[in-house]
């Protein structure tokens, strides 16, 4: 297998021959450039049926867009390729499954005024903008990425709300992708609601780093680390993303004392195994991403060929939890329908009690006991 950086090599070579480095580097430059359509595509990639089927498809679906640098990271040929699973659609996004919805954790009902998601008294959720560099298929807020439902001017009200409840301490800035937002703009917005006495954690949820590396410019970090403690929780899927334009952007972060956490959804046929995923956890780690949660896929509609059952998960949360560090071990969690909140699944390790101890199981199966008298 080629590495990454031979393949960028080569696409840019045969697609982009009379681009400057300069411009690759630029990631406005990525963004205007992003494949949207079957003709981008089929330019690019060897299109499979399902792929295909999928993109002549008009109106009412998840928007598509990929940035020129992700797309390199594809394998043309394969469509079971795992990062172009994440991003080129098939047929599958059109067959519904039972318990799907388009708002399944109900942030709808949540959402207190427009842009801001409460469900804890003391942390909320801010929609910074409805736009992203590249649309996940499977994305929980499919129903408003990419221009599906408005979500402009409202900034102010959000924050004049978040201002207003001094309870609220800790606020995650989300969307879509908050880093879609200029700089400029994003330094008002954490300028603002630094400015409000009782916030005293930010968090910043965001793909880029994985999809679009050119993002994090010398610029961006040295703006954030205005703004501290923040927190960047980036979305990774699969090692493939781990780059070496990717690892430079980490390290830019962690350098100026930016916390690093990743989220990952388990996706079925693209991150579903032992090695993926101890691979993806340990090279976060090594990168100074702590891995933080390992989420079931969210039932979106059209997303039954990406979810893996739970009762696999749990397996493979139980074998990985004996083969890696604690550190590099995220907790395996469903964000429960209807609005219930993460709640953390796994192996049961409590197996019964005896007198004056509890027998517990290791990952290996094994019995141990632990004296705990009455």
């Amino acid at each position: 297998m080629k590495s990454s950086s031979v393949a960028v090599t080569g696409f840019r070579r045969r697609f982009f021959s009379g681009v400057s480095d300069r411009q690759w580097s630029d990631w406005r430059w990525q963004l205007r450039h992003r494949l949207r359509n079957r003709a981008d595509l089929e330019r690019m990639l060897v299109l499979s049926a399902a792929e295909r089927s999928a993109l002549e498809r008009s109106g009412g679906g998840l928007p598509v867009a990929i940035p020129p640098y992700y797309a390199a990271l594809m394998n043309p040929d394969d469509p079971l390729d795992p990062l172009r699973r994440t991003l080129v659609p098939v047929v599958g996004e059109w067959q519904g499954g039972v318990g799907e919805a388009a708002d399944p954790l109900h942030e709808r009902r949540d959402t207190v005024v427009p842009g801001v998601i409460r469900r804890h008294p003391d942390r909320v959720v801010l929609l910074a903008t409805g736009v992203c560099a590249s649309y996940c298929r499977y994305c929980t807020r499919s129903r408003l990425v990419g221009g599906r439902e408005r979500l402009t001017g409202h900034w102010e009200g959000a924050l004049t709300y978040i201002a207003a409840h001094p309870e609220i301490r800790d606020v995650l800035i989300s969307g879509g992708d908050p880093w879609m937002v200029s700089t400029r703009r994003l330094d008002h917005l954490l300028t603002r609601l630094r400015a409000i006495p009782h916030i005293e954690l930010l968090r910043i949820g965001t793909r880029m780093p994985m999809v679009l590396p050119m993002r994090v410019t010398g610029k961006l970090v040295a703006m954030l680390r205005r703004y501290q403690p923040v927190v960047v929780s980036l979305h990774a899927t699969h090692p493939a993303e781990l780059t070496p334009e990717a690892m430079q952007a980490l390290a830019r972060l962690a350098d100026a004392g930016i916390m690093l956490a990743a989220q990952t959804v388990l996706l079925a046929g693209i991150n579903d195994s032992v090695a993926i995923l101890r691979e993806l956890f340990q090279q976060l780690l090594c990168n100074r991403v702590r891995p933080y949660y390992l989420y079931q896929c969210d039932p979106i509609p059209g997303s039954a060929h990406l979810r893996v059952p739970v009762d696999a998960g749990i397996a493979l949360v139980e074998r990985l939890s004996g083969e890696v560090s604690g550190l590099a071990l995220p907790r395996y969690v469903i964000d429960a329908p209807g609005g219930g909140g993460k709640i953390p699944v796994g192996p049961v390790t409590w197996v019964g009690r005896e007198p004056g101890r509890i027998l517990l199981r290791n990952p290996h199966g094994q019995i141990f006991s632990y004296p705990d008298p009455p």
